[in-house]
């Protein structure tokens, strides 16, 4: 931003300094890497205490409470989605280092944001997975409860 007061010309920046190798949006980048694999390691410990012998009166609980915050974390599988079209994209559209042209650093950048790439494919994938996987075991407690149910009635008549 460039300011001009009294004849004197002031100048700020609101990106910071940048090395020619930075991009723009790298700490948003890691950011929705951080926070989805944060998602993932929460799926994975609820995954972990839905599948945990436990007495019935708690895990009834535990699966009603998780049952509620299902719905609200849906956002998670467009989230990967995208995350997985841009990755997709950034695949097609990255530059190739192959032949005597590039230096050993170069090369070992490319393959290092090739195994970040495939890293994160991973990660998307396996968010939704443990998703999916949270959602069944819910699904299928509920249904084994409404079936006990049915049992219940059926002794009683």
């Amino acid at each position: 931003i460039v300011f001009h007061v009294r004849g004197r010309t002031f100048a700020y920046t609101l990106i910071p300094q940048q090395t020619p190798n930075q991009s723009i949006d790298l700490t948003s980048m890691a950011l929705q890497w951080v926070i989805l694999t944060y998602v993932v390691a929460a799926e994975a410990v609820i995954a972990l205490l839905l599948t945990l012998p436990s007495p019935k009166a708690l895990k009834s609980t535990l699966v009603s409470l998780i049952s509620l915050v299902l719905q609200p974390s849906l956002f998670i599988i467009p989230f990967a989605a995208f995350q997985i079209l841009d990755i997709y994209w950034k695949n097609e559209h990255r530059l190739m280092c192959s032949g005597e042209t590039c230096t050993a650093a170069e090369r070992d950048r490319y393959e290092k944001s090739i195994f970040k790439a495939q890293r994160n494919v991973i990660l998307c994938f396996s968010a939704c997975l443990l998703y999916w996987c949270i959602y069944r075991v819910c699904k299928y407690h509920k249904e084994i409860q409404s079936m006990e149910e049915v049992e219940k009635r059926y002794k009683e008549e």
